[in-house]
């Protein structure tokens, strides 16, 4: 197997070479290659059911990956830990617990007892310091999940992960039960976050403009491609991969042409079934992208 990639020489915290997830004699995943660097914005998207969601789980160790090298932070990765947050598309909120105690979980997981003690009141001004910035008042820090709406569920979930400080942040469609308003106020949030805290973000989202917009790097993933192979219907691979500005940006710029062009090149690269490019063909302009592919693969349209 013959292999082109960068040989930059940045520090990567996630390496995922000819990665390959099936499920008995399905295949979800097929020869993901990807490299990410320290405090990247990696946004996800792909047509439903392409295996973002396993990619996801595959990153925090919940799920083992069927073949291929898979390394974060430079070692195997094998179990979900303190290094990697992760917010789903269903909340996982403690049910007999309030708001305020579920945002503190992730304290009291961390240090000694003593520690926690001592640092009680510190603790407690963080939880409500990200309470406040995911929009919610005092007033539902003594609620119950089952007293909040989705939204409001779902935000209390990302100050939960938040909190913890993990170096990577793993989401999964974490805004898509918001209304649009304090959706793009959770936007501009997460980007404050990324930024103050050097955080490595992996997205996935189903909205193609919050991931343009969100993200440092946009990866799009997709089972609609040609391998040469008898099989029309594959494994996802990643399709494109597009470097994008390294700084947050204005909510402005969603309205400009750059922007919109930008949507529509990735809607067609990755959810338009007819567009069946070749696995040469996969607009990887990223300069970390790299591919592995079989001589025959190489070949496949000489």
């Amino acid at each position: 197997m013959s292999r082109e990639h960068s040989t930059s020489g940045h520090e990567y915290v996630l390496e995922l070479e000819d990665v390959r997830k099936s499920y008995g004699s399905k295949i979800v995943l097929a020869d993901i290659d990807l490299k990410v660097r320290r405090g990247e914005f990696c946004t996800v998207v792909g047509p439903s059911g392409c295996g973002k969601s396993t990619l996801l789980r595959l990153i925090l160790g919940q799920e083992e990956a069927t073949y291929g090298t898979f390394k974060v932070f430079g070692a195997p990765v094998r179990f979900a830990d303190a290094t990697r947050g992760i917010v789903y598309q269903k909340y996982g909120l403690l049910p007999n617990l309030t708001v305020f105690q579920n945002v503190m979980l992730g304290k009291k997981f961390s240090g000694s007892m003593l520690d926690r003690w001592r640092h009680r009141k510190t603790y407690a001004d963080e939880v409500a310091y990200y309470l406040d910035r995911v929009c919610l008042s005092p007033d539902d820090y003594n609620k119950y999940p089952e007293d909040l709406s989705g939204g409001m569920q779902q935000r209390v979930a990302v100050a939960q992960a938040l909190i913890k400080r993990a170096p990577m942040l793993l989401m999964d469609e974490p805004f898509g039960a918001l209304d649009p308003g304090i959706r793009e106020s959770m936007q501009v949030f997460i980007l404050e976050v990324w930024e103050e805290y050097d955080l490595t973000i992996f997205f996935v989202t189903h909205d193609l403009p919050e991931a343009v917009f969100l993200g440092t790097r946009i990866l799009g993933i997709s089972q609609y491609y040609e391998d040469g192979g008898s099989n029309p219907v594959c494994g996802a691979r990643i399709v494109c991969d597009h470097a994008l500005p390294r700084s947050a940006q204005s909510t402005v710029v969603k309205e400009t042409a750059a922007f919109g062009q930008l949507v529509q090149e990735i809607r067609y690269e990755t959810f338009t079934p007819e567009h069946r490019q070749y696995v040469t063909e996969f607009n990887l302009k990223h300069p970390d992208s790299f591919q592995t592919l079989t001589n025959e693969e190489r070949n496949g349209r000489q």
